[in-house]
């Protein structure tokens, strides 16, 4: 392994860390703001389940989508590694400078964008994989409209259970029966094919199906506990029911570090193993090494660790003030919106989602509870995190390639 490789591994790391404590805000803005958690017990809770997300996640589809952004061949010989170093550059200086100012920016994107601008400095508009760009550029928007559709519905129907209002019991009856038929035809093993296998090999295929499913499993158990609970809603009074929303925002915040870990994690993770396609120390992605996810994991979770707290307060306090049951279906409906895209292998922005969410989650009240104004000032920050972190890349490659 050369010299730059390993300053190139060094430096995706260090943005994996940068992103942890940028994006620390997503996964605990909302019980700090709620004090359901201190802020150091908050940022340990989310550090915790954003490495547990490396057991969770194990297709790596997120990493693929991104490690394909660029296409090598277009390239010159020996410049991918001066692509790939002038993204990382890029990337971690507008990280810095978002952090700095306090706003919640994409760590996805200006990952994405810096990588995609140094290539087209290095070989123009045809080295980058176009559908990749168009694709992820168009999850600026979906992402947060998915989640505040989503935390917007999840709000109405614990209002609506709280009232005992019989269309939410309608809705969480439905919901249960949809887990119990998920969970009963869609982890049934193939019985005729485990029987022909040894006691051994058909332990082993069992203990990796339900590795390969556990994200599923995963979500359909806090739909089933979210569905149950509404049902009992109706028979607490306010202040019952506020230490019930409570106790559940731990495992909604739980829900929403996981997917943050294992959608944010594994961006690093394409970008580390384009590095070591290009340097030559594997030929494909498949043969990415076991270290690659674990390094990545880890850097991000001590990032969280390491807080944000200028970003938490632009998400826990100036977009809309948060209860805890505003808290609980904003961080479900991210976690949910977070699990299906990594399915989809599209890697979102797990800061616009939640963003997104905590906008539903406020309109519910009334449109006037969330401050448009500091909307609009984030949704700016979004669109030009791409373009401006290109162009940061290409500047950076110009350089970088007399040197290098």
């Amino acid at each position: 392994m050369t010299t730059f490789l390993i300053v190139i591994i060094a430096l995706a790391l260090i943005f994996d860390y940068i992103n942890g404590f940028h994006d620390a805000a997503n996964s605990i803005a909302t019980v700090v703001s709620t004090k359901v958690l201190t802020p150091f017990q908050a940022v340990l809770w989310a550090a915790v389940f954003n490495s547990i997300a490396f057991f969770i996640f194990k297709d790596h589809g997120v990493a693929d989508t991104v490690a394909k952004t660029v296409k090598p061949d277009h390239i010159q010989q020996g410049s991918m590694m001066v692509v790939i170093f002038s993204g990382l550059i890029a990337a971690i200086a507008w990280n810095l400078l978002t952090w700095w100012l306090g706003i919640p920016s994409s760590s996805s994107h200006t990952l994405i964008g810096g990588f995609a601008g140094a290539a087209i400095a290095a070989g123009g508009f045809g080295a980058v994989n176009s559908p990749i760009i168009i694709k992820t550029a168009s999850f600026i928007f979906l992402a947060p409209i998915i989640g505040m559709i989503m935390a917007f519905v999840m709000s109405l129907w614990f209002l609506s259970s709280f009232k005992k209002g019989w269309t939410s019991k309608i809705f969480s009856v439905i919901i249960i029966i949809g887990v119990i038929a998920f969970l009963a035809t869609n982890l049934e093993f193939n019985r005729e094919v485990l029987a022909k296998k040894t006691h051994y090999e058909s332990y082993t295929t069992q203990v990796i199906f339900y590795a390969k499913n556990f994200k599923w499993i995963l979500l359909a158990v806090i739909l089933f506990v979210m569905a149950v609970f509404s049902l009992y809603l109706s028979q607490l009074n306010a202040h019952k029911a506020n230490q019930w929303f409570k106790r559940l925002q731990l495992i909604s915040s739980a829900a929403f570090s996981i997917g943050h870990g294992g959608n944010d994690a594994q961006k690093v993770m394409g970008i580390i193993t384009a590095a070591l396609i290009a340097g030559g120390s594997i030929s494909e992605f498949s043969q990415m090494p076991t270290w690659v996810p674990i390094a990545c994991y880890a850097a991000i979770g001590l990032g969280t660790m390491s807080g944000g707290w200028k970003i938490v307060k632009t998400m826990g306090t100036k977009i809309t003030k948060v209860t805890p049951f505003e808290g609980v279906a904003a961080e479900t409906a991210g976690a949910l919106t977070l699990f299906i895209t990594e399915a989809l292998k599209i890697p979102v922005s797990t800061t616009h989602t939640i963003t997104g969410a905590i906008m539903g989650v406020g309109a519910t009240k009334r449109l006037s509870a969330v401050r448009w104004g500091v909307t609009i000032n984030l949704i700016w920050a979004w669109v030009l995190t791409i373009p401006i972190s290109g162009l940061l890349a290409s500047g950076v490659y110009y350089v970088a390639h007399y040197f290098i």
